[in-house]
């Protein structure tokens, strides 16, 4: 049981001082010997940080975004602000497709909303991000190159006695880190999580899933998204097992090499969303996997998407043969509001998987009757973890009975305080009484929470958000569509286990070179600012149709184009 009213570095510290040989976390790169921190080299390293950041002026309280590829001396650099009392926020690195405007705008918009203070980054996007810090809407203070310091000249005895005082001063209740929650061209909803809460979060869920100090979690997610940040890197560290943290990038050119890492270091615990599991059991050949056995997995937990059986099946079907056991497909419901999670499922039992009617389900109704055709099978995201508290709501907010479809909401004693700066979003999303309401829909069975999908129209893309409105006036944009008589929404496709982005766009083309030509048009234009669209579909004017708020219904219009018996439709499937 870890001490709950400590501070993060007081407990990073504690373990290094008790295991100093103890191997705190395995960078991974394909084809390289793995650089190895100790608990003991990793605060050493992150206490020399501290002191060039101390020595900067950077003070408590202020946001220290960083954005760096996957390096070795991130995780130093990223406990060394936090040892100063300062708040590491984790930025994605820029796509290479991505424009540097949009990518500026994305920046600005965070440092309006945020307030960030300093910039941590490689010396690779100087020209791209002095730009957005010389503008005068900018709040950054300094742009540094961390990776270029040299640790090796620090004095720790310069500074000691004032960053002792410093972290000292730190309460459990003081904020650790800021992260934000992702949209497409711009990261919004920025969430502060305090010591206490992440430690309280750990304790908690380690009880869940019975980790021990043989435990190993491997891992190819993005540090910026909280199932990365908070499930596979603060979960581990603080509870004192290795961290086999792989990059994101690699992992999605080579995808085995997750498998890899698993063989060789003996991980037990990995953390999923939903679509990985169908890449993995689709691109990955048999000739890849030779001596590759996954008999050391005590779970694979899918997180961050409604959790799918065809999913689970596919992947427990690929890797039978290579000592995987069916049972350790668990799931898990998460979100960084809450810290992490609120619900998972038990060790050594398969998520349970029930059918429903799906006419019904549709209709707000759980019904079980199996001898109906049109069923959905629904997959559980496990049992309420201890600290957490969760009900199902109507439309006005009424807790309903277990056999309705409603929103979830969840109280628990990790919850953030509300959103950084954006009273508006806290104000529609957490009342007074701590409930936090998830624009999610789900039901509860058997005290098993089922998440069916979005309140809301976000498009789940491979794990990231996609908001509708962000597609639809980037399409608006390009010529020869009508501005405003577009409409985006998710269409699932089975084979990767996760939701495509399609779009109806009016316009007065008819000739088939010119649609073709227009659909390419829209497709380029949107991969401009990292969005990928699957599907267009192109109709004449005057064929969308209206809300009663006079604006092109999503709902609508999805399921007037899915019929795809109108011949004014081009798609050319």
């Amino acid at each position: 049981m870890i001490n709950e009213n400590t501070t993060l570095w007081k407990r990073w510290n504690e373990l290094a001082n008790k295991y100093p040989d103890k191997t705190a976390i395995i960078h991974w790169v394909a084809g390289e010997k793995p650089y190895i921190w100790t608990y003991s080299k990793l605060l050493e390293a992150a206490n020399k940080f501290s002191h060039l950041v101390f020595e900067k002026g950077i003070k408590k309280g202020e946001v220290c975004a960083i954005i760096m590829r996957h390096n070795p001396f991130f995780y130093p650099l990223y406990l060394g602000i936090s040892g100063i009392g300062a708040l590491p926020a984790v930025l994605a690195y820029p796509n290479p497709r991505l424009h540097p405007d949009k990518f500026r705008q994305g920046l600005a918009g965070m440092s309006q909303r945020s307030g960030l203070n300093h910039i941590f980054t490689e010396k690779d996007l100087e020209p791209i991000i002095s730009p957005f810090i010389e503008s005068e809407h900018s709040t950054v203070k300094d742009l540094f190159f961390p990776l270029e310091w040299n640790l090796d000249s620090i004095d720790l005895a310069k500074n000691e006695d004032k960053l002792n005082s410093l972290r000292d001063e730190i309460k459990p209740t003081d904020a650790l880190l800021l992260q934000h929650s992702s949209g497409t061209t711009g990261i919004q909803k920025p969430v502060v999580l305090s010591h206490q809460a992440i430690l309280q979060h750990v304790n908690n869920l380690a009880k869940v899933l019975q980790l021990d100090e043989t435990d190993k979690v491997a891992t190819w997610l993005p540090l910026y998204h909280d199932m990365g940040l908070i499930g596979c890197l603060h979960t581990p560290l603080a509870f004192g097992i290795p961290i086999i943290q792989l990059d994101p990038f690699e992992w999605v050119i080579a995808p085995v090499i997750l498998l890899e890492a698993i063989h060789q270091q003996k991980a037990t615990f990995c953390w999923l969303p939903n679509f990985a599991y169908n890449i993995m059991a689709d691109k990955i050949k048999d000739e890849d996997l030779e001596d590759i056995s996954l008999e050391s997995v005590k779970m694979f937990i899918n997180c961050s998407e409604p959790v799918r059986a065809e999913s689970h099946d596919k992947f427990s079907k690929r890797f039978l043969n290579y000592g995987f056991n069916p049972n350790a497909l668990g799931a898990s419901y998460a979100m960084a509001e809450t810290t992490f999670a609120v619900t998972q499922t038990e060790r050594n039992l398969r998520a349970k998987e029930i059918k429903v009617d799906r006419v019904k389900l549709s209709q707000g109704l759980v019904d079980f009757n199996n001898d109906s055709l049109n069923f959905r099978t629904c997959v559980s995201s496990g049992k309420i973890i201890n600290g957490c508290s969760v009900k199902i709501v109507d439309e006005n907010r009424v807790e309903v009975s277990g056999n309705l479809v409603g929103e979830i909401a969840v109280n628990s004693v990790s919850m953030f305080d509300g959103y950084r700066n954006y009273p508006e979003k806290t104000e529609a999303v957490l009342d007074s009484n701590g409930w936090y309401y998830t624009g999610d829909y789900g039901f509860i069975f058997e005290n098993e929470l089922f998440v069916i999908g979005r309140k809301k129209d976000i498009i789940i893309v491979a794990g990231k958000n996609i908001y509708p409105e962000d597609v639809e006036d980037i399409v608006s944009q390009v010529k020869n569509v009508f501005p405003g008589r577009v409409v985006a929404f998710g269409e699932d496709d089975p084979d990767l286990g996760t939701e495509q982005i399609s779009v109806i766009a009016e316009t007065n083309f008819t000739n088939v070179a010119e649609l073709k030509k227009l659909k390419m048009d829209i497709i380029k234009t949107a991969m401009e600012v990292d969005i990928n669209i699957h599907h267009v579909y192109l109709v004449p004017p005057r064929w969308l149709i209206k809300s009663s708020a006079g604006k092109p219904s999503r709902k609508a219009n999805k399921e007037r184009i899915m019929n795809d018996n109108d011949k004014q439709i081009w798609s050319e499937k």
